[in-house]
């Protein structure tokens, strides 16, 4: 019974939502950082692709986003880009193979690459048979 109300009492305390931290730094600390100073926050394999030198592309979306006013959308190829924090707030449209796919960037997002939030392949959905089904699967029955 005792356990019973510590839980009940758990799950009230949880209604007040935490504020997002990254390894120990709020959004404001995060922001703040250069992109240097960020860099050994990172998991291994970002900070190594980082640490090797961005390519002229990434500096240049880098760039395009520092000098971004708020309401604008950025268009972008580069689905290996490490999400940084110079990058929250804003909406960027990362490109799947079709189209621009719009990814509103949050700080939870941080240390992910922007290809991991627009999906390249579509959900199957199953029709009917087609061509080549035999005649008894041709006519199946309505629900």
């Amino acid at each position: 019974m005792a356990r019973r109300s510590r839980r009940k009492k758990k799950k009230l305390d949880l209604g007040a939502k935490k504020e997002f931290t990254y390894r120990g730094l709020s959004v404001e600390e995060m922001k703040e950082m250069s992109v240097d100073e960020f860099l050994q926050y990172l998991p291994a394999r970002k900070r190594r692709s980082l640490t090797r030198g961005m390519t002229r592309e990434q500096n240049k979306l880098l760039q395009r986003v520092k000098d971004a006013d708020d309401g604008d959308i950025i268009r972008t190829h580069l689905r290996d880009m490490v999400i940084l924090p110079p990058f929250f707030d804003r909406e960027i449209a990362v490109h799947n193979g079709t189209e621009f796919v719009r990814v509103k960037i949050q700080p939870e997002m941080v240390g992910h690459y922007l290809g991991e939030f627009a999906r390249t392949r579509k959900e199957v959905k199953h029709t009917g048979p087609g061509l080549g089904a035999t005649r008894s699967s041709k006519f199946l029955p309505l629900k």
